[in-house]
């Protein structure tokens, strides 16, 4: 646990970055959507917090593997996902995802849609979705690195609260960044 001033800043949080991208996995193009990710929590967490980032094919079978291994074995309390959310026949990230949680949030994907119709009419194609297994949250962002911190910036406020109330670590964020939004009632 990290300390500052005597005061407790957070409980330690493991975060999953999964990639799904059959380019990037094989290495024709550098992944830039992992490392955006990662550039967020640098800014946003208060909490100490690593990171593991694994990068695969778009194939369900992978992704559905990888989250697995992330959350069951790696013992990451939230996955963020990009890339493989659009109506390509390979984009299977939201299916893969679906299939390995037991309960969806659509709220996710409804707000992240929301954000990204500001900047570009095609954001009505994405099927991106979040979804709880176990203690752990998993979101799908998109795939382009501006797309990603457009919306990560607009949804995060509410993941903290989502990863108390599934049991996971309390996550503070850095106010000047993201304002996590707890009820008054939330625990401490």
């Amino acid at each position: 646990m990290q300390w500052y001033m005597g005061e407790q800043v957070g409980e330690f949080i493991n975060i999953g970055i999964l990639t799904s991208s059959d380019r990037a996995s094989s290495g024709e193009y550098e992944d830039l959507s992992g490392p955006a990710i990662v550039g967020f929590f640098q800014e946003a967490l208060e909490s100490p917090w690593d990171s593991i980032s694994v990068v695969v094919a778009d194939n369900q079978e992978m992704i559905e593997a990888a989250l697995i291994e992330l959350i069951d074995e790696q013992g990451c309390s939230l996955v963020v996902t990009t890339g493989g959310t659009g109506p390509a026949p390979r984009d299977v990230t939201p299916e893969a995802t679906e299939s390995v949680c037991e309960r969806m949030l659509p709220g996710f994907g409804e707000q992240m849609r929301a954000v990204s119709l500001k900047y570009v009419p095609t954001a009505i194609l994405s099927r991106q979705t979040a979804g709880i297994r176990g203690s752990a949250l998993i979101i799908n962002l998109p795939g382009a690195p501006k797309a990603i911190r457009e919306t990560i910036d607009e949804i995060f406020p509410a993941v903290p609260y989502c990863i108390d109330l599934i049991g996971g670590p309390y996550v503070v964020t850095n106010t000047d960044v993201v304002d996590a939004f707890r009820p008054k009632h939330a625990r401490r």
